[in-house]
């Protein structure tokens, strides 16, 4: 189970018959820290004429997704920039896009094309990765064996998370729920038995 994200926050800038369109990508976590970034960029940027914004939150199909208009007639901004960052199917980020106008007026199919390209823009300079639904697990095994038991592991495609030593050496590995079953078949053929698969929780981390 994974989605995507916005690999860094960033930004990109357009110009349409001289109205500036400045778009900004930000990671974020709620709709708290979403609605937060857009105040900032409002403030930060005092002399624009318009803040748009749009973002999506949470793991797809069913995301938190809102936009706004900020002034600009309705359907020609926010939605639009929504529609771009669901066709890039791009979750836990927030386009704000700035427009500092220029003197001509765009009409509708301007401005959505304007705003549209903006995000499209700011995506195409952060990039995406994606992000997996991993379980993590523990085995402890003994020290002699440790070491051979590690590599037999990443050879299999297994991430080891951490390695800890103690009585016995603790290694901590991350993998998708949905291969627990191979997991256990693994464990028990590299260790003869030896060592068992303890679960822990399941989390979402970025994958490389």
């Amino acid at each position: 189970m994974h989605y995507l994200t916005i690999a860094r926050d960033g930004d990109a800038e357009i110009e349409v018959k001289r109205s500036r369109f400045l778009c900004t990508l930000v990671r974020v976590a709620d709709e708290a820290e979403a609605r937060a970034v857009v105040e900032r960029l409002r403030k930060e940027h005092w002399d624009a004429r318009h803040t748009c914004s749009a973002f999506r939150i949470g793991r797809p199909p069913q995301p938190v997704e809102r936009s706004n208009d900020d002034g600009e007639p309705a359907g020609t901004a926010g939605a639009p920039m929504l529609e771009v960052l669901r066709g890039a199917e791009v979750s836990d980020t927030v386009a704000v896009v700035t427009r500092w106008f220029g003197g001509t007026l765009l009409g509708a199919g301007g401005l959505v094309r304007a705003y549209s390209d903006a995000v499209r823009s700011a995506l195409d300079e952060v990039g995406t990765l994606r992000r997996e639904l991993v379980r993590e697990y523990r085995i402890e095994v003994a020290h002699d064996t440790a070491g051979r038991l590690e590599t037999d592991l990443r050879a299999s495609g297994v991430t080891v998370l951490e390695t800890s030593y103690g009585a016995a050496v603790t290694l901590r590995i991350g993998a998708p729920p949905a291969e627990e079953e191979r997991l256990e078949s693994l464990l028990a053929e590299l260790t003869a038995g030896a060592s068992v698969l303890v679960p822990g929780e399941d989390q979402w981390v970025d994958s490389p």
